[in-house]
């Protein structure tokens, strides 16, 4: 494979260009270096353009080393045929270069490697070849031997089928037909194993859909909660109409000896060894795409985090809501620096309202304030409902904005915090930082663990 001209291709870019930012990637240039600084030499290739050719280089490139280990590993089995070796080449993902080893790669035993060892691969070939006109009975009854463990009949015919049904799973185009049939026609179930638990999964207790339109929030939804534990997910293929193929191409002749056991062996592969693998391969692909869309969709709610206008020459009244322990409040002037902090107690259990009101009121006519900042967090409405009403009465003109406090609870207990801070405690501090986002939003959230900046429902689910 041509790794320039499939970039080329894929990104739809000139041939030179790729050449260009492959060789500055591979002088160990980072991305936003080479997007900033060597334009010239890209042709003005943008940082997202330049983020895919890396990211697909570096696929292709491992592709290729593991095109040249299963060539080399097939090759020193003495195995590799020339249709073989030009399959491999031709492929082009790991799934199919990983389906294609399946048969040569070294395995841990398995029933069929048993069986074999046992002297039995020649019974399977004569079921396979399907021409025996004897009762397999009759067929076993020559490779009954007890030094190798072969006590009876029974063992010898279940050996073979062992044998035939792990042939079956490795095969590369079976697999191939089987993935395809799955994911465009199977369904992804769910549902609780405990139906009278309550949980934020309610939703999946009875689910279906098909594996094709899931949504990626979905997937990621029925993820975690397969992970908690509260419910089972799986897929469920066409099995009739997989079955019916393989037979098709596995029975190839009417054989009232044969046609039995082979049927026997087709559903054993495929409940045993296919369909596991299969349902593993689609969900793990559901969930990088899944994945990726999340990451996407983070990265642009970071942005516009991130990039919220700041609100300069405003003395700002930080407000942390909370029920029992009180709302905390800081005053901050416009340069950042803290004038004063309080706690009032306006929402439930005390439900203090005058006396917060009072207490708001002697702050903003002390410090003038313009602004207040409530965080979105527990007890933000009963918080602003209060600001409402505190409006209504008085005489300077004072707005309120509701800002993401995402991580301000995680700062206010950081290191940084405790030297910013040292004499307040973690209500004062998370108040103090709740009033700055507002007036500068990034250089206060930079403070922060990216870890802990609130950008999606499942980023902590990301790897």
């Amino acid at each position: 494979m041509d790794i320039i001209l499939k970039l080329k291709d894929e990104l739809n870019v000139e041939k030179w260009q790729v050449e260009a930012a492959v060789k500055l990637i591979d002088e160990g240039n980072t991305i936003p270096f080479i997007s900033r600084y060597r334009k010239e030499a890209t042709g003005s290739l943008n940082d997202e353009v330049l983020r895919n050719l890396y990211e697909r280089l570096t696929y292709l490139r491992n592709l290729e080393d593991k095109k040249q280990q299963v060539l080399s590993s097939i090759e020193e089995q003495g195995m590799l045929t020339e249709e073989l070796r030009n399959k491999i080449q031709a492929a082009e993902t790991m799934v199919v270069v990983e389906d294609l080893y399946r048969p040569y790669r070294p395995k841990r035993k398995t029933r069929a490697s048993v069986a074999k060892e046992k002297g039995l691969d020649g019974l399977a070939q004569i079921i396979l070849a399907q021409e025996t006109t004897r009762p397999l009975i009759e067929e076993a009854e020559q490779y009954v031997n007890e030094e190798k463990e072969v006590k009876n009949v029974k063992e010898a015919l279940q050996g073979a089928l062992d044998i035939i049904a792990e042939s079956i799973s490795d095969n590369a185009d079976y697999r191939a037909y089987i993935r395809e049939a799955t994911f465009n026609e199977g369904k992804i179930i769910s549902q609780a194993k405990d139906e009278k638990a309550q949980s934020v999964y309610e939703m999946y207790y009875d689910f279906e859909e098909p594996v094709n339109k899931v949504a990626g929030h979905r997937v990621l939804a029925l993820n975690r909660g397969e992970n908690e534990k509260i419910l089972t997910v799986k897929i469920e293929a066409p099995e009739e109409q997989i079955i019916r193929f393989l037979e098709k191409k596995v029975i190839t002749a009417e054989n009232e000896n044969t046609t039995p056991a082979l049927q026997q062996a087709i559903q054993d592969s495929y409940d045993r060894l296919i369909a596991p693998a299969i349902e593993r391969d689609i969900r793990n692909e559901l969930t990088e795409k899944a994945e990726d869309g999340a990451i996407t969709v983070f990265g642009k709610n970071l942005e516009q985090l991130l990039m919220q206008p700041p609100i300069a020459g405003k003395v700002v009244l930080g407000w942390d809501p909370a029920f029992r322990t009180g709302c905390k409040l800081a005053v901050v002037d416009p340069t950042g620096k803290v004038l004063d902090t309080k706690v009032i107690y306006p929402t439930a259990p005390q439900n203090k309202v005058e006396e917060a009101k009072a207490e708001l009121k002697k702050l903003i006519k002390k410090y003038n304030v313009n602004l207040i900042s409530v965080g979105n967090g527990t007890a933000s409405r009963e918080s602003e409902q209060v600001i409402v009403e505190l409006l209504k009465e008085l005489d300077t003109p004072v707005q309120y904005v509701i800002v993401n406090e995402a991580g301000a609870s995680v700062y206010s207990a950081s290191k940084l915090a405790t030297e910013e801070f040292p004499n307040f405690d973690v209500g004062q501090r998370s108040a103090a930082s709740i009033a700055r986002r507002l007036q500068d939003p990034l250089a206060e959230l930079v403070k922060i663990d990216p870890k802990s900046i609130g950008v999606g429902q499942y980023q902590h689910d990301m790897n």
